[in-house]
């Protein structure tokens, strides 16, 4: 009998702590769509597509965490990490994503004469001597949307609630950039090494 209250008091304990796991796919879905918009031909005085501001973890969670997850649900009463969102439409991501929007025409030819390339942490940097009457803007274009993206994952982790998520947020959006990387642009790869695509 003691032994089965003693396993009952770990269950319950167990159950009691909820861990909220970063949400890889909502989040490669989020700077998918979130790319696109700022690389997008139209609209470039400034509108953002807006992207769905929410998506539900429930959506990407394998069967087995929502089995498990309707277990403990039965078990005990809602802490509401279940039903988690990733949101992505505040002011500040508004208008951070404008601004990059609009810079992006900026950017673009210097990514198309290789200038400029994305480095494997999703910033972006110079690929070798700019010409000294682009040294100037490139520098000013770059650190502007470095800042940019910066801020820019931090206030999608914020505005989940977890600002702890800043680094898995940046990582995400740093293989996103490349994969929406146009022919010709350049990027690094994770050994260092530049390809172009």
């Amino acid at each position: 009998m003691r032994t089965v209250s003693l396993m009952s008091a770990l269950f319950l304990t167990a159950c009691v702590t909820i861990n909220i796991y970063f949400p890889a796919a909502a989040a490669e879905k989020v700077a998918d769509e979130i790319i696109n918009g700022i690389q997008s031909e139209q609209n470039s005085g400034g509108d953002v597509k807006q992207v769905d501001p929410q998506v539900k973890l429930d959506k990407v969670l394998p069967l087995a965490y929502r089995l498990i997850d309707a277990t403990i649900e039965f078990v005990i009463p809602s802490a509401q990490a279940a039903n988690a969102n990733l949101s992505v439409n505040t002011a500040e991501i508004r208008q951070l994503r404008a601004k990059m929007k609009s810079r992006f025409s900026a950017l673009k030819p210097f990514y198309t004469k290789g200038v400029i390339g994305i480095k494997s942490d999703g910033s972006v940097v110079t690929r070798g001597s700019v010409p000294l009457k682009d040294r100037n803007t490139v520098n000013k274009l770059l650190a502007a949307e470095n800042a940019d993206r910066q801020r820019l994952y931090q206030a999608i982790a914020n505005a989940n609630g977890h600002p702890e998520w800043f680094a898995q947020i940046k990582s995400t959006f740093a293989t996103r950039w490349v994969s929406h990387a146009q022919p010709g642009w350049w990027y690094q790869s994770a050994n260092g090494s530049w390809k172009q695509k």
